[in-house]
């Protein structure tokens, strides 16, 4: 019981007691003006108490002393005496519940002076004789009242110590917890340093044509950068101390990193993805895109995770709020599933569903755990839906503000035409897999007002181009495969044909037939509609933006000679001219004798580290009359960095492993008048 349900527990007590008393002294013809009083007592005690307006200290010691004010009328009349004892032990066991041992002495005292009192009394009223038994009965109450007494306070010591134990070990748990937090936290970070150069180097390999065993390494150090990151990630949701990182970004921008995951995690293709992405969501968000992204990756790689048959569905729409509006992501799978035990569970901490099933798929069974810790601190939540061994649904709702509310996905132009979505519904083996490709389907169009039908024979096909004008149609690779002369003859007319295939496929030599690589999404289906063949000319990649760094002077700064290597490597592919510094000395010289017009600076040197040789570049910069941006080049990438760098004094911030999506995102907003050209990383 809690100390609150104590004190109600013991004025009930009190109470009742009472009552009884009154009735007593009625019966007796004790004093007349006590009664009153006692029932006033009461009702004051009773106010008190629910009223909580006095603190809960100085409430107990006001029920002790009218107890103890109570027990005193009623004892001190002489035919009180052979009750005496079971009021007090009464009175004693009930305050035991408040853990105070000077509640308890003072009630024994009382208890004293009450019995030296009745003994008074005794021997000079005439009429009150003791005899041998009596005595022996006063003297066996005493005991009594003494063991009971005893035994209170030998409980209260015990659940005192208890408590202190009890509190030791929490103590002691706590600071285990946040040694191995702060050794995680610190191995993570220096772990990152030489992944860094794995996968920097990695790429410098497979830009000079190393080989399949580039990718390889590649692969196999992306991974680990990620683990890396999520134990980082864990230590700051274990602590509550995830900082938000807000800014405007692209709707769509989240969609393509769950395509180009996907392409990295399912080397088998044996599972079929489909997005299903709103056309309604704002085009612009404001949130923390990072989060996001990580949120969106975990939900990825678990539904990959557990799923071997079947696909992967995910959904992202958004419901109007005051505030802008609840960004709402979804992701079904087909795989095994989870009992009610195992959501329940899932967001403690490091909960694995099927740590079997994990160890052979990979992961170190943080991600949900994250996704949890990340999407409350953005003051969201996180619904699952399972049933075992028929898949899982993950429904995750964000709040963000609205930056852009235009669509993020229309039409360029009113849409003239039908469009027929020809997929085998037989072909899949799980038949949720063909509900998800339909689902996809019918709610962009839905969304984008066109017509859409389903054709799942060449026969239908044809009843359909008899009965309209049929301008595009969309299918599987393996319905094309299957007729690939039919389809193809249809592109040579008005006919737009579409097909969304695997990596690596290839249509008959002289087809007109486009590819949509897989997983199949809105974007490439919205760019064939709105400019039918020649979206195929133009190529079905996200419209990025590349900046044109020709000629830009960089200084790189890092006491890691491998970093240096790294970072020439992919500056080198945006033709900048590039120097190296090995320390912040070296670059604080470099500057002052050198041009350049930026400079990457590492955050954590020996001697002098990136904060200082930063400021003290700035204000080399202005003596000199010139100008210079500085970047933090870092691999501390915890909650908070990014804005730790600005308060700093850096211009910008870039996380090492260095992502080209990252360094060109920095260099447009820094160096804009260095021009753009149409490119980026395609999806």
């Amino acid at each position: 019981m809690n100390q609150s349900k104590n004190e109600n527990f013991i004025v009930l007590l009190v109470s009742l007691v009472c009552i009884c008393l009154m009735a007593e002294g009625m019966f007796q013809n004790w004093e007349f003006w006590v009664p009153p009083l006692i029932l006033i007592g009461t009702i004051s005690l009773w106010g008190i108490v629910l009223s909580e307006k006095v603190e809960f200290a100085v409430r107990k010691v006001y029920d002790l002393l009218y107890v103890m004010l109570v027990v005193f009328f009623y004892s001190i009349h002489s035919a009180s005496l052979f009750d005496i004892a079971i009021v007090m032990t009464l009175v004693m066991v009930a305050f035991s519940l408040f853990d105070h041992i000077y509640m308890l002495n003072l009630l024994l005292a009382e208890y004293v002076v009450i019995m030296v009192v009745q003994f008074i009394l005794a021997t000079r009223e005439q009429d009150m004789q003791l005899d041998a038994v009596e005595l022996s009965r006063i003297m066996l109450h005493m005991v009594i009242v003494a063991l009971v007494y005893s035994v209170c306070v030998r409980t209260i010591s015990d659940r005192m110590e208890k408590e202190e134990a009890d509190r030791y070990n929490q103590k002691r748990v706590e600071t285990f917890d946040a040694d191995m937090e702060d050794f995680l936290s610190n191995i993570s970070h220096e772990l990152r340093t030489p992944v860094n150069v794995v996968n920097g180097m990695s790429d410098f390999l497979i830009r000079r044509n190393a080989g399949a065993e580039a990718y390889s390494i590649k692969d196999a150090g992306i991974r680990l950068a990620y683990q890396i990151e999520d134990i980082q990630d864990y230590t700051e949701c274990k602590r509550k101390s995830v900082l938000l990182e807000e800014g405007d970004y692209l709707s769509t921008s989240l969609i393509n990193d769950v395509v180009t995951s996907f392409r990295f995690l399912d080397d088998s293709s044996c599972l079929e993805l489909v997005v299903d992405l709103d056309p309604s969501v704002p085009t612009k968000l404001k949130g923390d895109i990072r989060k996001l992204q990580k949120i969106f990756r975990h939900l990825l790689e678990n539904a990959v995770k557990f799923t071997e048959r079947g696909g992967i569905y995910v959904k992202m729409y958004a419901e109007s709020a005051e505030y802008g509006v609840n960004l709402c992501i979804e992701m079904t799978d087909t795989g095994i599933g989870m009992t009610t035990q195992d959501i329940e569970a899932v967001a403690e901490s490091m909960y694995q569903v099927n740590k079997k099933r994990n160890r052979n798929s990979g992961g170190i069974g943080l991600g949900l755990f994250i996704v949890y810790g990340f999407t409350h601190r953005m003051g969201g939540f996180v619904k699952i839906v399972s049933e075992k061994n028929n898949g899982t649904t993950v429904r995750v709702t964000i709040p963000q503000k609205v930056a852009d509310a235009s669509p993020c996905i229309a039409l360029s132009g009113k849409f003239e035409g039908n469009i027929l979505f020809h997929v085998r519904s037989d072909k899949y083996k799980v038949p949720k897999a063909r509900d998800f490709y339909r689902n996809m389907a019918t709610n962009l169009a839905m969304g984008i007002h066109v017509p859409l039908y389903s054709a799942e024979t060449i026969k239908e096909i044809e009843r359909f181009r008899e009965k309209m004008d049929v301008t595009h149609i969309f299918m599987g690779q393996d319905e094309y495969e299957e007729h690939s002369e039919y389809f193809d003859s249809l592109c040579e007319g008005d006919i737009v044909v579409a097909v969304s295939a695997y990596p690596g496929f290839r249509p008959n030599p002289g087809s007109k037939v486009m590819i949509m690589p897989k997983p199949l999404y809105a974007y490439p289906v919205i760019k064939i509609l709105n400019e039918g063949i020649m979206a195929g000319v133009n190529g079905l990649s996200y419209a990025g933006v590349k900046p044109v760094l020709r000629g830009v002077r960089a200084l790189v700064v890092d006491d890691e000679p491998m970093n240096l290597v790294v970072a020439r490597s992919l500056f080198s592919n945006y033709e900048m001219i590039t120097d190296t510094a090995a320390s912040g000395r070296e670059a604080i010289q470099k500057f002052r004798t050198g041009e350049y017009d930026i400079v990457f600076m590492d955050h954590m040197m020996p001697e002098m580290d990136g904060v200082e040789a930063m400021k003290q570049i700035k204000q080399a910069a202005i003596e000199a009359g010139r100008e210079i941006k500085v970047i933090a080049l870092t691999a501390n990438v915890v909650s908070g960095a990014r804005e730790m760098f600005k308060k700093e004094g850096f211009d910008g911030f870039i996380a090492k492993p260095i992502h080209s999506a990252d360094f060109e995102r920095v260099m447009l907003r820094l160096l804009p008048e260095s021009g753009t050209e149409m490119g980026g990383a395609g999806v």
